[in-house]
């Protein structure tokens, strides 16, 4: 019987970039959508994505994608219990 490879979901090639922001920036980037943290996307501290973060509830995820057409693309989560 074969073994079975066991993929890690943050390293594979189309899983996003995904990083904590720091405070400063984080307030920065709410500052500049006018947006309290509870008004952005949810991400949930138990998403797969995030396993090799430190995150707690309440910190500001920032997801960068390729895109074919912008080149990149950011996109802000907020972490909640989940």
């Amino acid at each position: 019987m074969s073994e079975k490879k066991v993929v890690k979901i943050t390293n594979h090639a189309y899983q996003p970039k995904h990083e904590i922001l720091p405070k400063k920036e984080a307030e920065e980037i709410l500052k500049k959508y006018n947006a309290k943290p509870s008004q952005l996307p949810y991400i949930m501290i138990s998403d797969k994505a995030l396993e090799d973060l430190d995150v707690r509830p309440g910190d500001i995820i920032k997801i960068t994608r390729k895109s074919p057409t912008a080149g990149e693309s950011v996109y802000y989560r907020y972490v909640v219990e989940g």
